[in-house]
């Protein structure tokens, strides 16, 4: 007979542990909710064409609530489709380049669909070392095998795909959102076609910052619209609002109508993202100086920290990773940089894969030249070192 458990044991009793663990560590994370209209210059919010605030696209949200209410009341499949939704699909997939898109909850949730639903039992994964976590829960979640590749190493990615017989698929981000470096998209995309193989891109940071006129990083790159490429996109970077979208050939999302559960049986994104996101959308076809714009920036950024001896990463699109020297120096340097008025992203394990920490920039379009110079010399005065 079993023993019964002891009336007042604690099931969650090691948490208790795990949370004196990470405090030694200094990874304790917590909320810290915004006011909303804060005086703190933000280099922290992924906002990169700064369109967040911009009076079309609030009206596009509000316009939209307004309309279809506040929720999409239900999953797409039964009530959660407006006309909305589709001309949002159909506007994103002509200014990307691809055939078609689905829109989906979040950009979690765009990633986690592709990757599942495109790779069942058969198939081989081979992941980046250094994708983002929807990817490595995509891989973890599907019913392939994973094989996971050095960063941004075609090579690696070659020597994987050399070792299986059968369907394959590989994952990749296109702007990597922990240092900011684009993949090789060009030659992974040769590497998969020497095997048959799918590839499938998150470009979550390039949409709206890389290609003309933001288009994204396989428009950049000549594989929009490729029989054989997927990328999913955010809506919540770029373009302001909330949600992401699959794109891809018709086939592709056809079957993803059909098999991606986190499509199948999740309601639809709130009409409000949605319309807000296609108020981004057409504003920047628009103004397609505003994808410049946010790279220049992040170019000001680095040079302006480099040029003051921090050691800062190159950036390929918007994201300026600037190096701390340990998890809680990195905390301490952010809190010393909001004390001073500016706020900035603190990436520390295990958000960073090779676990170093990092202060983590993102320049927005919007920025003036003198925000930029300000935002320098409040890092530098306030780095580890010169304390």
């Amino acid at each position: 007979m079993d023993t019964p458990a002891h009336p007042h044991a604690d099931p969650f009793a090691r948490l208790d542990e795990q949370a004196e663990v990470r405090r030694a560590a200094g990874l304790v994370r917590t909320l810290r909710p915004r006011p909303a209209d804060s005086p703190l210059l933000d280099l922290a919010s992924n906002d990169y064409l700064g369109l967040t605030r911009h009076p079309e696209v609030v009206e596009g949200a509000a316009a939209a609530a307004r309309t279809w209410g506040a929720g999409a009341t239900g999953s797409r499949l039964v009530t959660g489709t407006t006309e909305l939704h589709a001309e949002l699909e159909r506007e994103l997939a002509v200014f990307c380049g691809f055939e078609a898109a689905l829109v989906l909850s979040s950009g979690y949730a765009a990633n986690l669909a592709a990757v599942t639903a495109l790779a069942p039992h058969g198939t081989l994964i081979v992941s980046d070392a250094g994708n983002h976590a929807s990817l490595i829960d995509g891989c973890r979640l599907a019913r392939g095998t994973t094989a996971v590749a050095a960063h941004n190493d075609p090579e690696a990615v070659r020597k994987s795909l050399d070792t299986h017989r059968g369907p394959a698929l590989v994952v990749t981000d296109s702007v990597f959102s922990v240092d900011g470096d684009r993949a090789p998209l060009a030659e992974l995309a040769s590497v998969c076609r020497e095997f048959g193989a799918g590839l499938v891109l998150d470009d979550a940071h390039g949409l709206g910052v890389l290609g003309d006129a933001g288009r994204g990083a396989a428009y950049a790159a000549g594989l929009a619209g490729a029989p054989d490429v997927v990328a999913t996109v955010t809506l919540s970077k770029s373009l302001g609002s909330q949600g992401g979208a699959v794109l891809g050939p018709a086939k592709v999302i056809q079957h993803l109508v059909n098999a991606a559960r986190t499509f199948i049986f999740d309601t639809g994104l709130a009409p409000a993202a949605a319309g807000g996101a296609l108020a981004a959308l057409r504003l920047l076809r628009r103004e397609p100086a505003r994808a410049a714009r946010a790279r220049e920036v992040a170019t000001a950024l680095h040079t302006g920290l480099t040029r003051a001896g921090l050691e800062a990463v190159r950036p390929d699109a918007a994201v300026v990773s600037v190096r701390a020297p340990s998890p809680d120096e990195a905390v301490a340097w952010a809190a010393d940089c909001r004390a001073a008025g500016l706020v900035v992203g603190c990436f520390r394990p295990p958000s960073v894969p090779d676990g170093i920490s990092r202060l983590r920039l993102t320049a927005r379009a919007d920025l003036s030249e003198a925000e930029i110079a300000d935002a320098v010399r409040t890092i530098v005065r306030t780095a580890p070192h010169r304390r």
